[in-house]
């Protein structure tokens, strides 16, 4: 009996230790619909929570890694072309993307000494400049770029920065960034987000056994129980939440079982002007990853390998989700009868 129990012993101990579990795919036939649970009052006040919180005029213009250190990038956000550019000592920098000479475009200019020499004629545009070029206030996250361009909101005031959410530490994580482009508005990104009853229905490839724990949830954080699918026979179980920390943002952190401390940070940009239709948003998506098991110190090691799988699925993730989006948007504009 004694054996018995050591034997048991070893493989409670081991099955701690490994995070995957054995968890057949449910077939269509016999998986759960959620319709029930996922009630569209239930989204609406979760996004009219989420709608409350203040960007301070803050938006994300993309990831850090796309504004180099000696050319300039050029985005659109609400309407606005902004340029970016970085300053001698790495610091970003941002202003109206036409240069005020003959309007030239000011993306992939030569940047020198912290200054955008305009590729028409070479007229040079930066902080000390004249006139001075870095209007718009700027920060780099050290993921993520923003710009504060987007309207302050009624009672709110302009920030030095904008509101964060917390990461893993970056020598500790693996960072990924994908930007994709649709036809909506930044509140049915939000909304898409808000709705965690679709992942096991509409995604099965990827996530599966999904419970979303009411108790410990409200209109201000979902919190739930699901398992990220390795394939059709293994998986991974994680506790998670999704929490707005701004209007346009919501996060996913990983606060039990594998992975914990990780976020999955979606941010919606809006590239059209405020109240113009068509509307036109740039769902920008970060994921930091993080893990406390070695296997995780060799992944970091080939980071950029590991960082193009993680861009993969969540370009195919985003492939539905973005349908998704839309068709809140049409529906609401009424453009589908």
């Amino acid at each position: 009996m004694s054996l018995l129990r050591t034997d048991r012993s070893w493989r409670a101990e081991v099955r701690g230790r490994v995070p995957v579990r054995y968890l057949p795919q449910t077939t269509p036939d016999h998986l759960r619909g959620t319709w029930r649970e996922a009630r569209p009052a239930r989204i609406d006040a979760a996004l009219a929570a989420a709608q409350r919180r203040p960007t301070h005029g803050w938006l994300v213009a993309g990831a850090s890694g796309e504004v180099p250190a000696r050319r300039s990038v050029v985005r659109t956000v609400a309407g606005r072309e902004v340029v970016l550019w970085r300053d001698a000592g790495g610091a970003l920098l941002a202003g109206p993307g036409a240069c005020p000479h003959l309007g030239a475009r000011l993306h992939d200019c030569d940047v020198v000494d912290g200054t955008v020499l305009c590729r028409w004629h070479g007229m040079p545009l930066g902080r000390d400049s004249e006139p001075p070029w870095a209007t718009y206030a700027a920060y780099d996250d050290g993921v993520l770029v923003w710009v504060r361009l987007g309207p302050v909101e009624e009672g709110a005031e302009p920030t030095d920065r904008p509101v964060l959410a917390a990461r893993p530490a970056p020598d500790g994580a693996i960072a990924s960034v994908i930007s994709l482009a649709a036809t909506c508005e930044p509140r049915d990104i939000v909304a898409n987000r808000l709705d965690p009853w679709h992942g096991a229905w509409l995604h099965p490839y990827a996530f599966s056994d999904l419970r979303v724990d009411d108790a410990a949830s409200s209109d201000d954080r979902l919190v739930l129980d699901v398992a990220y699918r390795l394939g059709r026979t293994f998986a991974v179980p994680v506790r998670a939440e999704f929490t707005c920390p701004d209007s346009h943002t919501i996060v996913m952190t990983i606060t039990g079982g594998e992975g914990t401390g990780s976020v999955v940070e979606t941010h919606a940009t809006p590239l059209t002007a405020p109240g113009a239709h068509p509307a036109r948003t740039v769902m920008t998506e970060a994921i930091v990853a993080t893990s406390d098991r070695v296997g995780f110190g060799v992944a970091r090691r080939v980071a950029s390998l590991v960082k193009v799988g993680m861009r993969a699925s969540a370009v195919q993730l985003w492939a539905d989700d973005l349908m998704y989006a839309e068709r809140r948007y049409a529906l609401r504009r009424g453009a589908v009868g």
